[in-house]
């Protein structure tokens, strides 16, 4: 999408082209029912480069029932969950870690689970100041949400870190979910008890419940990786609201609500 307007009420980054509506899904809704605007602004929608290839991938893509144009089915599925929301998209040509080669030796650099859930690969940092000053770019904006790195997924913790360079303590963090619903995940970041973080949580309406699951169910493609079928989704979904109180998000330091 290139058409957007000059200011938004609200801006979401997303690593992935599913990030948003799995964390933020009735957040949204709700904005944008309430006639805010909003952007979802996913970081890592670009295409692989053309010689990229290994088991890992392929058994992702056999996981996701896709072959040729991964990348590009996967970017129509998120402009149709973000029409369910009300949102508007803008997808950046970063690509995927799993495709992601290091400019040293032109070898993959996250051939894992292990990889991708663990440390940045030091070849990637370079990534963090490119990020930024896309994210600097940005149509001028009331409130902008990025990851609060739950699960410690590396293009999580990139794109954290970029928005911490452009936009400072001005920033909300939103939980990382489905990885939030795993215990001790949350509290590895925030701490337990919370330490030097304050929380706030939106209570969903039934739409706008509603309207999440059904923009995660958009994402067709991804929906084996953490639900077995609409009624397990469904089943998580809900319940994970109704723990937290809708959709939880927190704020650093000093910073209140």
């Amino acid at each position: 999408m290139t058409d957007l307007y000059a200011d938004y009420d609200a801006i979401f980054l997303a690593p992935h082209l599913d990030d948003a509506a799995l964390s933020c899904g009735g957040r949204i809704a709700s904005l944008s029912r309430d006639g805010k605007r909003v952007l979802i602004v996913t970081v890592m929608a670009g295409d692989p480069p053309t010689d990229v290839e290994n088991d890992y991938i392929r058994s992702l893509h056999a996981r996701w029932d896709l072959e040729r144009d991964a990348t590009a089915q996967r970017r129509a599925e998120d402009i149709a969950a973000c029409a369910i929301l009300g949102a508007d998209f803008l997808h950046w040509s970063i690509p995927d870690c799993i495709y992601r080669l290091n400019p040293a030796d032109g070898k993959p650099m996250y051939v894992s689970d292990d990889d991708i859930f663990g440390n940045v690969h030091p070849a990637d940092q370079p990534l963090v100041e490119k990020i930024a000053g896309l994210l600097r770019a940005l149509p001028a904006h009331g409130q902008c949400y990025a990851p609060l790195t739950v699960g410690h997924h590396v293009d999580h913790l990139l794109v954290a870190e970029a928005a911490r360079r452009a936009f400072g303590d001005d920033l909300i963090f939103y939980e990382d979910y489905p990885y939030a619903q795993q215990p001790g995940k949350l509290a590895a970041v925030v701490g337990e008890p919370p330490l030097g973080w304050k929380a706030s949580a939106l209570a969903l309406s039934d739409a706008d419940l509603a309207a999440k699951i059904e923009a995660i169910l958009a994402f067709r493609s991804q929906l084996s990786t953490f639900f077995t079928d609409r009624a397990d989704l469904e089943r998580q979904v809900k319940g994970y609201a109704a723990s937290v109180n809708g959709e939880r998000v927190w704020r650093k330091g000093d910073k209140g609500w």
